[in-house]
């Protein structure tokens, strides 16, 4: 067998010859493949499914949003995984951009807390869909394949956990009351003075029927002897307060 071949004066060794390699790259079997999709699948529906039901609509009731967050979340984690295991590059990028500016161009102006929800799902939907499940084993061997990641997965669990946790503090009754705002449409304009708050407070108390915590004035109308005022009160545990800002009866949509 030669070992080195001799060129006059040079000697160039087999090792520094540039030649064409065969590199094998390692797949996943289907196996692997469904095992991955379930396991990204049902985590994220799981922990989608605890925050919607458990912190979501426990006080705010609206079908309409439970419906909402759970088929945007499952949809999501399934565009993103399919998006993640396809060479896109730059594609990938605006796609998610494309995404979030959907969310902007909507019909029904959507309240802070119902965005909020939203975004936390879309970002638990890119986490769990994103994240790699599988490693590969022996790159360099003659036989590189994938196995489960352990600590890959443990920490998906921990991060969905962890998340969850934040929300349920920040839901906690004990430390968070939930408050709304009701927009009035007030007649008694003389009583909108700051030296005549209290009057103002115990006049809209006795007519709406709730306890005010604050109050804002806003636009008045003298001609009409009227002013809007935005006040703030707690809601009761299982109430809501979606339809307290609107003020047209064509605004109005069944939840």
């Amino acid at each position: 067998m030669i070992t080195a071949q001799d060129f006059g004066d040079y000697t160039i060794a087999d090792d520094s010859i540039i030649d064409v390699q065969t590199i094998t790259d390692a797949m996943m079997t289907t196996s692997q493949s469904i095992t991955e999709l379930a396991i990204r699948f049902f985590l994220n529906l799981v922990v989608c499914w605890i925050l919607v039901q458990f912190f979501y609509y426990r006080k705010s009731r609206r079908r309409d949003y439970y419906f909402t967050f759970m088929v945007f979340s499952s949809a999501m984690l399934m565009l993103l995984y399919i998006m993640g295991n396809v060479e896109v590059g730059v594609g990938l990028t605006l796609g998610l951009f494309a995404i979030f500016g959907v969310i902007r161009y909507r019909t029904e102006t959507v309240p802070i807390r119902e965005m909020t929800y939203l975004f936390v799902i879309i970002a638990l939907a890119a986490m769990n869909g994103l994240a790699p499940v599988y490693r590969l084993i022996g790159p360099t061997s003659a036989n590189p394949h994938y196995a489960l990641s352990g600590g890959t997965v443990g920490i998906m669990l921990l991060s969905n956990a962890l998340v969850v946790a934040l929300i349920w503090v920040l839901e906690s009754e004990s430390l968070l009351r939930h408050t709304s705002a009701k927009l009035v449409l007030y007649d008694r304009i003389d009583l909108i003075v700051p030296e005549r708050r209290e009057e103002l407070i115990a006049d809209l108390e006795k007519r709406v029927g709730v306890k005010v915590i604050n109050l804002e004035v806003g636009h008045v109308d003298f001609l009409r002897d009227a002013a809007f005022i935005k006040i703030y009160y707690n809601l009761d545990k299982g109430q809501s307060g979606s339809i307290d800002s609107l003020t047209k009866a064509k605004d109005f949509v069944e939840q």
